[in-house]
Parts: structure tokens; sequence; C-alpha cells
């Protein structure tokens, strides 16, 4: 049960003056919660602030910068209003003080109320931002406009939040007030002496430091207010692993003897030898599963290092030993794409292998389920749907994961409570950062895959500014007409009115009449809005070729493998993150010619950006990208989290308090091993700490056993 003491955070937001319906759609929008149901007043206390705006800053008219946020207090000369009611001419309105004048300019201004609001020869006080232009200073929709005698009322420094399309800077910071008072007195979950070595305040003072900054230095996120949410949130992060690891180590692991008359036959068979690190982690997994303890290993392997053969040979061991194996995908195409090449592998042991993915109907599924229920299947390939309550298994001894950081904890302590408790195997193509392994995955032991398969070439990147986009079609079209096949990416998927990126399907058209009749027919296009089956059908098409140029959004990141394509074209490269360039550029270079990936980026490229084009022109190595992309933009995003629900954390960013996270490991490590059940005084209050991080799924587990 969850505290009572968190009650008024765990109320729904829909409770807070001026919280209507519209607005709450907002706010559950940009908490990315599913619902406006599912958002609580707790979501409002963990949005933090990303900078201040001081008004403090009254420099006089004459003297403010170009692009600054100022206060000015002057006196109301004239209003203009758009001749004959013109609404694209702006409303202007006049005034000075001793150093100047200034314009205060409103488009579809009403004249009534600024009138009221800005009566001639009063003393004003206006706040907002300056710009200069032909050596006049104006100010455009200012923030602020008070009396001069009502001043004091102003707030001078004010924290700026992220925000999302229809939410106002002020209501969102109103309704955030309305939040504040509800926080509790919390039980105290940290050690006194840390605290004070730390210098960090309560949980309680925190969350109001957080939201009332009085200077930029607040803001900073090694500011103490922001330090003691990061060590909360790394503290219930790292105490939810280590609950889950004490419940899953308590499940015996089934020993796996593997005696080798598979594997042998099917390394016999391959068209090449296993890498030096291939070999390494295979002999991990081997050593894991051999004892009575249940495996648990991360396999870490950048794009093309071969992590499917390892895999591969895990599940043979398996087989030998009399058990079945499972492997789950994320997506539909990416199950049939593991099914397609281990086949093609275990043809030669003569393993019998199925498919099951949420397609699977009728029948045919009947029959699947039947076969693996008889232990006939040996390898089942296929999505979430392996685990839906109708799949019963004969005797399940090894899952391996694919894309880890969309099959999180709860969905491995799901397989535990149905009474299944195979080893796990998560691979990931995401070359993840140590830091970031221990936050999110610290019940894992991590094996790495550090060499490309022999006979790889390396990609040729190049980084081009969009205006020579039309160089880059007239080489595509020289390219195609050779046989060549290619991708084409785009960030949108249809134009909206404030995106002036180009979508992916007017790209399409545009490539299409450019590269002329007989290329233009063989230009397809895939994206995410696309029925499951449609992505097929194209993917299939652009692998025999009747497709050669592939025109698509992100949907083609993880995976796909088309060995003949050999050039990858990525618009707006500016727009992705590192570790999604890496991802997409590895679609390509996976046969044995040489491969090319252009970067079209539109300039002036800001120093992010310019960071980003550069690291990817300089080195294929994903882990080093990965470590790069840590330091250019946090964790959260590195995971693809912000939408699927891992460890994107709120407060906390690994590269800001990786001393913390450490810290809040070893003090997980060592409460869970003195108070287990947590009945001890600190444990209730970590019991609080928990459910105040939304992580109650862990205190479950107390209960299970």
């Amino acid at each position: 049960m969850r505290p009572a003491i968190l009650d008024p955070l765990f109320s729904s937001v829909s409770g807070l003056p001026g919280v209507g319906p519209k607005i709450a759609e907002l706010l559950a929008k940009l908490f990315g919660r599913e619902t406006p149901e599912d958002c609580r007043v707790v979501d409002l206390l963990f949005h933090a602030p990303h900078s201040l705006i001081d008004r403090r800053n009254q420099p006089g008219i004459a003297r403010a910068p170009q692009g600054a946020i100022v206060t000015i207090t002057g006196r109301v000369d004239r209003h203009q209003p758009p001749p004959n009611k013109k609404s694209n001419v702006p409303y202007r309105v006049f005034l000075h003080d001793e150093t100047g004048e200034l314009t205060l300019v409103f488009f579809r201004g009403q004249s009534t109320w600024l009138e009221k609001q800005l009566p001639l020869d009063e003393e004003v006080t206006v706040s907002g931002k300056i710009d200069w232009f032909n050596g006049r200073a104006s100010m455009v929709h200012p923030d602020y406009i008070v009396k001069a005698s009502e001043a004091e009322n102003l707030p001078l420094v004010e924290p700026i939040y992220p925000l999302t399309a229809g939410l106002s800077p002020k209501t969102l910071r109103k309704i955030i007030e309305a939040a504040l008072p509800k926080t509790p007195d919390f039980p105290e979950w940290i050690d006194q002496a840390l605290a004070e070595k730390q210098g960090l305040p309560s949980t309680a003072d925190a969350f109001h430091g957080l939201h009332e900054p009085r200077d930029p230095a607040d803001i900073d996120p090694q500011a103490p207010a922001r330090r003691r949410l990061a060590y909360d949130e790394f503290l219930a992060g790292q105490l939810s692993l280590a609950l889950v690891r004490q419940r899953l180590r308590k499940v015996a692991g089934q020993p796996v003897h593997a005696t080798g008359h598979l594997s042998r036959q099917i390394l016999e068979a391959l068209p090449f030898s296993p890498t030096g690190s291939q070999t390494e982690a295979i002999a991990q997994i081997m050593k894991d599963m051999a004892g009575d303890d249940r495996m648990l290993r991360l396999l870490q392997g950048d794009v093309g290092s071969g992590k499917t053969l390892v895999a591969l040979m895990a599940m043979a061991a398996v087989i030998e030993s009399g058990g079945q194996a499972v492997l789950m995908a994320p997506t539909e195409i990416l199950a049939r794409q593991h099914h397609a090449t281990i086949a093609k592998y275990t043809a030669a042991a003569g393993i019998r292998i199925e498919a099951l993915t949420g397609r699977t109907k009728g029948k045919e599924r009947d029959e699947i389920l039947e076969r693996i229920a008889s232990g006939e299947a040996q390898i089942v390939i296929g999505t979430h749907a392996l685990f839906q309550d109708t799949v019963n298994y004969k005797n399940l001894m090894l899952a391996v994961v694919d894309e880890q950081h969309r099959f999180g904890v709860h969905q491995r302590l799901r397989l535990t409570a149905k009474g299944i408790t195979p080893h796990m195997l998560v691979m990931t193509a995401t070359p993840i950062p140590r830091t970031l392994v221990l936050a999110a995955f610290g019940d894992m032991d991590v094996s790495k895959l550090t060499e490309k398969p022999a006979g790889r070439k390396p990609i040729q990147t190049i980084t081009i500014p969009t205006e020579r986009i039309g160089d880059i079609v007239g080489r595509l079209k020289a390219a195609l007409a050779d046989g060549k096949k290619a991708y084409w990416i785009c960030p949108l998927v249809e134009e909206t009115e404030e995106s002036d990126l180009m979508s992916v399907e007017e790209r399409h058209a545009t490539l299409v009449s450019a590269l002329g009749r007989a290329i233009g027919s063989q230009v397809g296009l895939i994206h995410g809005r696309m029925s499951g089956s449609e992505k097929d059908a194209i993917m299939m098409a652009f692998k025999s070729g009747e497709i050669r140029l592939l025109v698509a959004t992100t949907v083609v990141e993880v995976g796909v493998d088309v060995p003949d394509a050999t050039i990858m074209v990525i618009e707006h490269a500016e727009r992705f993150g590192l570790a999604q360039l890496h991802q997409l550029r590895g679609r390509v270079g996976r046969g044995d010619e040489a491969s090319t990936c252009i970067l079209l980026y539109r300039g002036p490229l800001g120093e992010t950006g310019h960071a980003r084009l550069t690291i990817m022109r300089d080195t294929e190595d994903g882990f080093r990208i990965a470590e790069e992309d840590l330091k250019l933009r946090g964790e959260g995003e590195l995971l693809g989290t912000r939408q699927s629900g891992t460890p994107g954390f709120r407060i906390a960013s690994l590269e800001a308090h990786a001393d913390l996270l450490e810290i809040a490991r070893k003090d997980a490590a060592y409460l869970i091993e003195r108070d287990p059940e947590l009945t001890s005084e600190r444990g209730n209050a970590v019991r609080t700490l928990l459910y105040l991080f939304r992580r109650d799924e862990a205190i479950r587990f107390l209960h299970a056993g």
C-alpha cells in the first residue's frame, strides 16, 4: 500500500486550480503520460526548470543589449493603432525613459485593452526581450506590464520550464505554484552523516529549492536541491534493481550441460570464423549457464558485430541440455529477420525453429502453440507474443531479448512471476557507457563485442550542406542505374506548420520525379504510420531488388538487414542524436562492398550539431560514440527512453551526478543486506522513497517471495 503521506502528491492534476480537461491533456503530453488521468501532482514537482529569467536587469533603454530580457520603467508617449484595421500591421505603443525611446509591439492588439494597460502619460514598468533595428529599440509582446507604482509585484527571478505546444509559461508556473504546498515532510531515508558531508537539504526543501530559484547558481545541476533529488532518484533506482536482483537470484537456475554436438555442426557450416570477442562472450555465457544461479547477462555489441551468432551458440547449448530457448525482438520485422538468419545457420544441425508474433492467427497459431508445449519447437522466435498467458513451454531454459531498452526490469519480473525462470541473455546494439549500465541494468553482468566480423569494409562518412542536395540526387541516380541500393532517411512523417523539416512523403515524391521514369519506379516509401504487413511487403521488395531506393523515417533504424545496400543518405542529420545516426549508418556496410553514408545538414550548425557530425565523420566505434553522446545530451535520450519508460532520469544526470550514482549503489547494497525486507525505521522511509519515484513494482517483490 502506498503510504498515506504521499496521497496529496498522487492526486490527479485536475484537482488543482486552473486545470481543466484541456490543460490536463497538455500536461499529460508534457509528462509523457498515456492519459490525463495518469497525470499526478508529483509529476509537476519533478518537472525541473532549465533556466532562469532575471528581471532584476534594469539597464535603461539605451543601454539594453540586443536579445537580452530586461525590465524598463518609462512614461507612455503615444499609441499607434494599425491603419484601417489592417490585421497584418501591429499595434505600437511608444514610451521613453531618461536614456531613450522604446516601441512596444503587439500583433492583433486590442486597442481598448492596451489603452487601459498603458494609459497615456502614465509611468509603467514592462519586462521582455529587447530587439534593436536601425538604431531603435523595440519589445514584442512584453511578458509583463504593470503600473510603476505596483512594480514590486513583478516576479524578479522566474524559472523557465520545458513546455509543450499550447501550454503557456504563465499557466504552467501557476499550476506548479499550486502544487508545491502539497509537498509533505517526508521521513528521512538517507543517512544523516551522508547528508551533512554532501551538503544535501531535506527532500521537501529540495523540491522548494528546485522551483523557487533565487539566482542562476540554483539552476546548476550541482545546486544542493538538485543534488539531493538526484541522489534520491539514483537511490530509488538502485534499490529497485537490488530488490529485483535479490528476488531473481533467489530463484535457482537450471544448470545447462552443453555437449557441443549441435554447436560444432553450426560452426562448421558457417562461411566465416567467429571473432575473438565473440568467442570470449560465448565462453562467459557458457560458464554462467553451467552454474546453479540464473544467468542475467547483457551482451553489448555494435551494429553488425555478430550478436546473433553468440545468442545462437547459447541457444544450441540449451537444446543440447534438453531445454528450449526463445528469442524476443521488439518488432515484427526484426523477429522475421532473426528467424530467417537463424534458420539459415541451424539447417545443418537440424534444430527445429518456430516464429510466433501477434500476427500469427487461427489454426496456424494453435499448431505452433502445441509444438511449443510438447517441446517439439526447440527455438521460438517472436515479439512480446512469446510471453502471453496462452503460451506454455515444455522446458524453457533460456530467454534471449533483443534491444534491452524496450524490455526493462519489469518485463523480466513478469516472466519470473509466471514461474518461468530461464537464464536471460539481453542483447543491445546501443553501446552503453559503463555508468549507464550501472544505472539502468545494475542487475546484469556485461559482455562486449568490440570487433567487426571479417570482410566488413569501413563506411565512408561525409557531411554536405542541404544546398548541395542536387549534386547528391545526381550521384544517387548514377549509382542506382549502376545497380546499387540506397536508403534515404527523413526525420518526420508529414509536414506540420511549425516544422520546416522535409517530410518523408514529400521527399519521396520529389525523388521519384527527379530520378526520372526508369529509376523513379524503383523508389519505395516506408514509415511508422504504415501497418506491419505494409512495412514487411516494402522491406521484402527492397531486399529482393524490386525497390532500389528506400525513402524512410527512422523505422529502419534497428536491425534491418539488407547486405547489398551500400548508400545511406540522412537528411537533417543535425536533428538526430549521435546514437541514432550511428544506428542508421549501420544499415549499410553489411556486405563486402564499400559503403557510403551522406549526412545532409542545414546550416548554420549549432555547437552540438557540429560536434555530432564531426564525431560521426571521425569514428565508427560505437562505444566512443556512446560516450560522446552521453556528454552531448544526457542519458534519458541516449536510451531512447523519453518514450519507452526505462530509466530516463527526471532530475539526475549521469554526467553531472556520476559520483552520487556510485554512493547510491553502495548505499542500496548495504541497506538490502542489513534489512532485506525493509522493515526497520529507515526501511520504512525507503518504501516511501520507492513509491515517490514510482518504483513500487519492486516493493511488491518483497511480499512475493
